[in-house]
């Protein structure tokens, strides 16, 4: 019989103060109270993880704050793994919620969790804990993540059924020395290929403004009248070129958002759904996904047959429905991918794009093996002929090659 899952700080009571505890570690105020309650209660080898996939906090700064608070901290890099693993089956899946906005915690969430777990085990660790709250879409999909992975101990957010008022953590974490974290006025989640913002000044759906100085890749730098002309290339569903420059995705990503981001592009705001139907306000900047998802659609339009497309696009939806529910680990979600690899297979090309404020237009679609016509008429006038010759009178048909 597994332990229960963890939903209260009362429930921390019941662990072994002389065995290891994992807890997820991001830097912010939640993860940092988890380490001074553990602290607090004794336990005597506490592990911070950290999984890099590039987020927005230094390693310096996590590393400051988990020691300070008598942690062992593990900075795990899992950039490119995030990348290829996780970002570019996204791509291939095109993996929108609802039409709104590209998914990011749904694809990071579970490769946090695959990265606890090893640890864990490696360790011998009796819980693996993190902070994520009721209002917050991560509680599922990493304890989704977390029971497919069969881990064997505890594991859970005290945070779910027990909130701790950020004024009262903050007061508790200044008491123990610690006053690195104060002056957020937003809850952030960032890595390689999203940056996002929820909470705080942003609670409200009907009265929200971003400061423009919480943007950083979208952040409008190109002039009036600028325009920038670049070439993505895909081989088998995976951007793997720029400019004919062969580059790793984490590169290509990182070069895109620094180049699309320059012309304002790539900015979204949305509510997505809580565990029972409510909804939060989410706000994110995503320029290389705006532009790599659309290039992989041309190309993918150029390659296959439309029905294949129309049947595709249903199964995205199933593929986007069961990762951004916790199960990324699940059959289904595996199922689909199948499919979806199939198509990839299949998709290979470049599209040429011309980049201006406010707007991105093609300027050149190119397969191996298209479906496309380049010349209408040509193709008309031998789709007639073809489809007349057996209605020709013979003679016709000699005079006419005479």
């Amino acid at each position: 019989m597994r332990p229960p899952l963890v939903r209260s700080f009362s429930q921390l009571g019941s662990l072994d103060p002389d065995r290891p505890v994992v807890t997820l570690f991001s830097g912010g105020l939640d993860s940092s109270y988890l380490l001074l309650r553990l602290r607090r209660m004794g336990i005597r080898e506490v592990h911070a993880v950290s999984v890099d996939i590039g987020e927005d906090e230094s390693s310096t700064y996590k590393r400051q704050v988990a020691e300070a608070l008598g942690a062992t901290i593990h900075i795990l890099d899992r950039r490119a793994e995030f990348a290829d693993r996780y970002v570019a089956p996204a791509i291939a899946a095109q993996a929108v919620y609802l039409n709104i906005h590209p998914v990011s915690s749904t694809l990071s969430r579970p490769l946090i969790a695959h990265s606890a777990v090893g640890l864990a085990r490696a360790l011998g660790a009796q819980a693996v804990l993190h902070t994520a709250n009721r209002s917050q879409n991560t509680l599922r999909r990493l304890n989704g993540a977390l029971a497919l992975l069969g881990y064997e101990g505890a594991f859970g957010s005290p945070y779910d059924l027990d909130p701790v008022t950020r004024d009262d953590k903050l007061v508790e974490l200044r008491a123990a020395g610690i006053d690195l974290l104060a002056g957020r006025i937003v809850s952030g989640d960032s890595n390689l290929w999203c940056r996002e913002f929820e909470s705080g000044i942003l609670d409200d759906p009907e009265l929200h403004e971003v400061p423009e100085e919480m943007y950083t890749w979208s952040r409008p730098t190109a002039r009036p009248g600028d325009t920038d002309t670049l070439t993505v290339t895909f081989e088998h569903g995976v951007p793997v070129a720029l400019d004919g420059e062969p580059l790793p995705l984490t590169g290509l990503v990182e070069r895109l958002n620094r180049r699309v981001g320059a012309f304002g592009l790539g900015r979204y705001s949305g509510l997505e759904h809580l565990d029972h139907g409510e909804k939060v306000l989410e706000i994110r900047e995503m320029p290389a996904a705006w532009l790599l998802l659309s290039g992989y659609r041309h190309i993918e339009s150029a390659c296959l047959d439309a029905e294949l497309i129309r049947e595709k696009r249903h199964l995205e939806q199933v593929w986007t429905r069961e990762a951004l529910e916790g199960r990324w680990f699940g059959e289904l979600r595996l199922a689909a991918q199948v499919f979806i690899d199939a198509c990839a297979a299949r998709t290979t090309g470049s599209v040429t794009w011309r980049l201006r404020t406010g707007g991105a237009d093609t300027r050149s679609i190119a397969v191996g093996s298209p479906l496309y016509l380049r010349d209408r008429e040509k193709w008309e006038e031998r789709a007639i002929s073809a489809e007349s010759a057996p209605f020709v009178p013979a003679a016709e048909t000699v005079l006419a090659t005479v």
